[in-house]
């Protein structure tokens, strides 16, 4: 089982809180560093210093990083046009020197849409632009040097693109996520190298996973995507601490556990990461909301990580 640590920074953070928390994930031996794609708080908390661009931040930290797995869970096909995102991908990935990883959803709040003036259309348009999207970018990475792409979609049309630039990796990891019983797990048969279950409860992942393997037989690929999940963190050396910082986060102890979170004293969380392995997962995502904890995520290298 390899730990991505998940950051929430539209809840607030600045650039050197992630990067702080990125570097202690680096030297703690985590798999990876990932951040949400948001531009609006959720909740009761404050949002200060403001919303931060996901693939700005990703940037910054591939030169800033030398090791450690960057990405998105997932960025919103809603934000952003396929060809520039695969133009920017592409750098960062070159940047990073090979280390990004792709996540792309179709977006869901709406609140932050109408908060930032972005158009969010009906979830069925929505589903239909994330297929055009993931089309043309992974068909402009894969095109060779030289040729051109083209396409002609319902909502995006490209011509003669020179597909440049090429990110390092051949292909970027794309990464697909998500609850849907049929066109989620047809997008991650396709597309996917990894798909992601986000905050579910634990006895609820194998069946999830299933619908991506029949999905990946249906479309004839020998191997389905990897699986991984998404849960909150709240790790401490005793239940006092654990209770701390629980009450940190907003959250009780008792209801994160109750939903597949990673939740106790480091004992306590590998038995919870072993019910993840069991239930097909290889990669959790541990969301991290109190990013001023760096003792939290360095228990974790400690105590946890050499466990697995």
């Amino acid at each position: 089982m390899r730990l991505v640590i998940f950051t929430e920074p539209q809840q607030g953070a600045s650039h050197d809180d992630l990067l702080r928390v990125a570097k202690a994930a680096e030297d703690g031996g985590f798999d990876g560093f990932f951040r949400s794609d948001h531009y609006l708080k959720m909740g009761d908390v404050s949002g200060r210093p403001g919303p931060s661009d996901a693939w700005i931040t990703l940037a910054a930290l591939a030169v800033q990083t030398s090791r450690i797995r960057l990405g998105t869970l997932v960025s919103s096909a809603t934000f952003r046009l396929p060809g520039p995102l695969a133009v920017a991908v592409a750098q960062v990935d070159a940047m990073s020197g090979g280390r990004i990883e792709f996540g792309l959803g179709g977006g869901w709040f709406d609140a932050e849409h109408k908060a930032y003036g972005i158009p969010f259309p009906a979830v069925g348009e929505r589903f239909d632009r994330l297929t055009e999207q993931l089309e043309i970018i992974t068909g402009l990475w894969k095109t060779p040097v030289g040729s051109t792409f083209d396409f002609d979609g319902k909502f995006y049309q490209l011509s003669d693109s020179p597909a440049l630039p090429k990110p390092v990796q051949s292909p970027v990891p794309v990464i697909i996520g998500g609850h849907g019983k049929k066109r989620t797990p047809d997008l991650a048969a396709r597309f996917a190298a990894e798909f992601n279950v986000p905050f579910s409860k634990i006895e609820d992942l194998p069946a999830q996973f299933a619908r991506v393997r029949a999905a990946s037989e249906a479309v004839g690929r020998a191997e389905p995507p990897a699986f991984s999940a998404a849960a909150v963190l709240c790790v401490g050396r005793d239940d006092a601490e654990v209770r701390r910082r629980a009450a940190a986060i907003g959250r009780e102890v008792e209801e994160m556990r109750e939903n597949g979170g990673i939740v106790g004293t480091p004992g306590e969380v590998v038995e919870t990461i072993g019910r993840y392995a069991e239930a097909g997962a290889s990669r959790l995502f541990t969301q991290v909301l109190d990013l001023s904890d760096i003792d939290h995520v360095n228990l974790v290298a400690a105590e946890v990580l050499p466990q697995l």
